[in-house]
């Protein structure tokens, strides 16, 4: 297989296409990583598809001197990694596969690929296979000596090393589907946040991990490695892929460091699917080896307790995973249906238990669920979490969630969301739920806004995080906080309503109802509603404001409130009538909203004491004993 005098040859091989001249593989597009070793031996696998290529044959063409002691381990070392990088594995081989005592065979079917512009000299791969000289090769032979012991100097001093200053980072991207059917996407999906959650409690005092939202955001990503860790701010990358058929699962995993792109580690698994957890609790321990992590006693006992777990259970968790995920009414749906059947299915399923109290704690939010349905539910469902295990974050936080805004046990909201930090200090949603539903309401901003800060440090891509930052900032009444906040947010996520709706709310704050209007106009258009419905609202709204000032504005609102669509948080639920109300002086109809906000539970009704546009009634009477009932005052 001669290389053209003038160009590069380039072949395919299923999904992958492999350039000797670049020394590079994509896969659909997407750049493979792997070191110039791995690829050298790929090289002459492939000069001879099919046929055997011996390990003396890869040693005398590729390792120097034949008496080189690495040579095993290093040839070993390639092979491994080449595995790896085309989710190939040595017991069921589809590319590799190993001849026993002999050395190894490319099984694939491999195909010429496009002829290529010729490659500047000296780089291609077919000239650094080229046989060497007698002379070249002690000359090699000297180096690899070299090489040899300052490795061994290396490793001799490597113990001694401790982790940088600070704590270091680590994204764990989005695993690839490479079943090559999309309906298996939320086994990938799933699978990669289960292994965040592993990774982020491994050593949390001197290990962050970002979290799923913003590390889903580089699902099917074209950016290297070096682009995603300057946007995420981490030290380390985590990737690989999963393949599933019947009861197998393969799942392939590497390890790279930001700082030079270096491979520190890389492996596959081959096993049955009810072993799954413990692949996840492998990945995690070799990681924290890898960037050398001294694990408690406690993490040891965790990653070695875990066991086969019920394979149609655990499906159907992270079916519910996969609902969750998208703060959907239909999401919400699927994620309480799949949940429950898990908890059917497996009883015992403590995390299945913890994700129905998260959905029922939120179903008044996004599902539309009447508070005083969800609550009871979401109560349950934590409770029978936390008593099969105590340790689930999860379930702490859903229960602090539930204690703040449907019981207004405050003690008690404090208790369980200090718990959560404290069992999954990576958690960003724990530390948002403790600033929004706890600290915040209480009037301790400064607290509120350092845990909101620890959550968008965790999830730097999250819209909804970066969006509630707006929110935290706007209670403390930092307005130009706020505004930069909501624009950061739009930023991420343009496409994001639920900002839109927040930045038109600050914006009546402020009094630039012109740009209030627009923003709702956004918020409509991006919730859904006909383009010919959102324009003749705004069209009203701006003719209002002109002929009858603020009022006209707020009474238009007021209208709106009536119509079956609105966007998110928009003032329509009994609490957002009562600030309609009180911007238009109608005390006793905004403090009639109120009462009907609390018998319903409403769960923004916690915001009472900071809410900026409710400062027209806290000079009256009945608004701090509205206050006191909600616990924000001492009865």
């Amino acid at each position: 297989m001669e290389t053209p005098a003038n160009s590069h040859r380039c072949v395919r091989t299923g999904q992958f296409e492999i350039d000797f001249g670049s020394g590079e593989i994509h896969k659909q597009g997407r750049k493979v990583h792997l070191q110039e070793q791995p690829f050298r031996v790929l090289a002459i696998l492939l000069e001879r598809p099919g046929e055997v290529v011996t390990r003396e044959q890869l040693q005398e063409r590729l390792w120097a001197a034949d008496t080189y002691v690495g040579f095993d381990e290093g040839l070993n070392t390639a092979i491994r990694k080449l595995r790896v990088a085309f989710g190939d594995s040595a017991e069921n081989p589809r590319f590799i596969e190993t001849v026993s005592r002999r050395g190894y065979r490319f099984i694939a079917p491999v195909e010429p690929g496009p002829v290529l512009s010729p490659s500047p000299p000296g780089r291609t791969i077919s000239a650094k296979l080229r046989p060497i000289s007698l002379h070249a090769r002690w000359i090699s032979f000297a180096v690899v000596v070299f090489a040899v012991g300052a490795l061994m100097l290396f490793l001799r001093t490597a113990a001694q090393r401790r982790p940088p200053a600070g704590k270091i980072m680590l994204v764990v991207l989005p695993l690839e589907n490479f079943t090559g059917d999309s309906q298996q996407d939320y086994l990938a999906d799933g699978i990669t946040e289960e292994i965040i959650a592993q990774v982020g409690g491994l050593d949390p005092q001197h290990l962050g991990v970002i979290a799923r939202t913003s590390a889903m955001r580089y699902k099917h990503t074209q950016k290297s490695a070096a682009q995603i860790s300057r946007e995420v701010g981490a030290n380390y990358l985590l990737e690989g892929s999963i393949r599933h058929s019947g009861d197998r699962i393969r799942v392939t995993a590497q390890l790279i460091q930001s700082s030079d792109q270096s491979h520190l580690w890389a492996d596959s698994y081959d096993r049955e699917l009810r072993d799954v957890l413990r692949i996840e609790s492998d990945i995690a321990r070799s990681v924290a080896s890898e960037i050398r992590l001294t694990l408690s006693q406690q993490i040891h006992q965790r990653l070695a307790a875990a066991g086969p777990t019920n394979v149609e259970a655990h499906d159907a968790y992270l079916r519910g995973l996969q609902g969750w995920n998208l703060r959907t009414r239909d999401g919400f749906q699927l994620a309480i249906t799949n949940f429950t059947r898990a908890t059917e299915l497996d009883p015992g399923y403590a995390p299945a238990f913890a994700g129905l109290a998260r959905v029922y704690s939120l179903a008044p939010i996004f599902a539309g669920v009447p508070a005083g349905e969800a609550a009871p539910k979401a109560l349950e469902a934590a409770t029978r979490a936390l008593s099969l295990d105590e340790t689930l974050a999860d379930a702490h936080c859903a229960l602090g969630f539930v204690k703040a805004h449907y019981e207004f046990d405050w003690p008690a909201a404090e208790r369980e969301f200090r718990r959560a930090i404290e069992l999954e200090p990576n958690d960003a949603y724990a530390h948002l739920f403790y600033s929004n539903s706890y600290l915040s309401p209480l009037g301790h901003h400064e607290e509120a806004i350092a845990e909101m800060k620890t959550a968008m440090d965790l999830d730097p891509l999250s819209p909804h995080i970066q969006s509630f930052a707006g929110v935290t900032f706007k209670w403390a009444r930092r307005y130009d906080d706020s505004l930069a906040q909501f624009q950061k947010a739009n930023q991420i996520d343009a496409n994001f309503p639920l900002n839109h709706e927040r930045l038109a709310q600050l914006f009546a704050i402020l009094g630039r109802y012109d740009d209030a209007i627009t923003e709702e106009t956004k918020a409509r258009l991006l919730s859904g509603e006909k383009s010919q419905d959102v324009l003749a609202k705004m069209n009203t709204l701006k003719r209002e404001l002109a002929t009858r000032g603020e009022r006209g504005y707020w009474e238009e609102q007021l209208q709106f409130a009536r119509d079956k669509q609105n966007p998110p948080e928009a003032y329509v639920r009994p609490y957002g009538l009562a600030i309609i109300y009180a911007r238009l002086g109608q005390k006793a109809k905004a403090f009639e909203s109120l009462e009907n906000a609390l018998a319903e539970r409403d769960t923004q009704l916690t915001e009472l004491a900071i809410e900026p546009q409710f400062d027209p009634l806290r000079s009256d009477a009945r608004f701090a004993d509205l206050e006191r009932r909600v616990g924000l005052l001492p009865r």
